[in-house]
């Protein structure tokens, strides 16, 4: 899979560290705005070609498929644009909080035989796959709480800017969401809370989702350091610290440590992309899994809106 990036963010960083020898992947190019970040980050990172704009790098006839980490908000006009140029798309979470959206999306995915993927990393990692081995000794659910919250470092940062689609739930309180449906499904009803800040944005959100008799709750923001999925069941409680980020680090089931082999998330996110390309097959964070997504973010934001639970 020939691989091309959609400008020099930070992120990037994750994916180029997943570079190897033995990868069914290699990133071949690279698009910015601006024409010389572009030639200089591909000198920097030994990427062949670099593109002054994005559209640029869509016509690269020499590319399979996309990495999207754009702001939030132009995740999906720049997905389209890249199902419409023939190429495969990994893009950064969220893709989007509009379900219409999500259906779009993927209906051209499917229509033009391309791959679509949402870069939920955490879902690829070792720990997470130790996480669901163990999850049935906690017996019946009672309850999940979820966690995540991070200070940005920079007071600029475009996910204070809500035009750009900022806001600790779209950035950090997806993650727990996206944890909650993995444990327990699809929720029917929501109830989200949010405390603005920095430039009009959620600093914090709380939600509370209801599946059948089963309450999750999360909170996320950032105001602190937190990042933690807690599991009780009527048998057990299943705590997973730092779950969000990275690949090191374990599950502990009844005060008991289980160990998970460590993992690159980024790299074995790749690895299933490049998988679902060449076996025409679903990856992972696609499909159903990017639509549950749209749903829940979309009624979380509606309710912190309305002041009141709303079905999903």
């Amino acid at each position: 899979m020939r691989l091309g990036l959609f400008s020099t963010a930070d992120i990037n960083g994750a994916i180029l560290g997943a570079r190897s020898a033995d990868a069914p992947f290699e990133i071949v190019a690279v698009g910015s705005r601006d024409a010389g970040r572009a030639a200089s980050y591909a000198r920097e990172h030994g990427i062949a070609r670099a593109h002054g704009s994005y559209d640029a790098l869509l016509a690269d006839d020499e590319l399979d498929a996309v990495y999207i980490a754009l702001p939030a908000k132009l995740h999906f006009d720049w997905t389209m644009r890249a199902l419409a140029a023939g190429k495969h798309v990994l893009v950064e979470k969220p893709f989007t909080r509009d379900p219409a959206e999500a259906d779009l999306a993927l209906a051209e995915a499917k229509r033009r035989a391309l791959v679509l993927a949402e870069g939920y990393m955490w879902r690829h990692s070792r720990r997470t796959k130790l996480l669901e081995e163990l999850l049935p000794q906690v017996g019946e659910i009672q309850a999940v709480h979820a966690s995540f919250f991070g200070i940005l470092p920079r007071e600029d940062d475009v996910r204070y800017v809500p035009e750009l689609g900022g806001g600790a739930l779209l950035d950090l309180g997806c993650y727990c969401c996206s944890a909650a449906r993995l444990v327990l499904g699809e929720p029917t009803r929501v109830y989200g809370e949010a405390w603005l800040g920095r430039g009009g944005v959620d600093e914090r959100f709380a939600g509370q989702l209801r599946f059948g008799d089963v309450v999750a709750t999360f909170q996320c923001g950032f105001t602190a350091h937190a990042n933690q999925l807690a599991v009780i069941g009527r048998d057990g409680v299943l705590l997973v610290p730092h779950v969000f980020s990275g690949g090191r680090g374990g599950v502990i089931l009844n005060g008991e440590q289980h160990h998970a082999e460590h993992s690159d998330p980024y790299r074995l996110q790749l690895d299933d992309f490049a998988a679902a390309i060449a076996g025409g097959t679903q990856p992972l964070v696609g499909g159903d899994e990017l639509k549950g997504q749209a749903r829940l973010l979309d009624a979380l934001l509606r309710s912190a809106a309305a002041g009141a639970p709303v079905p999903v």
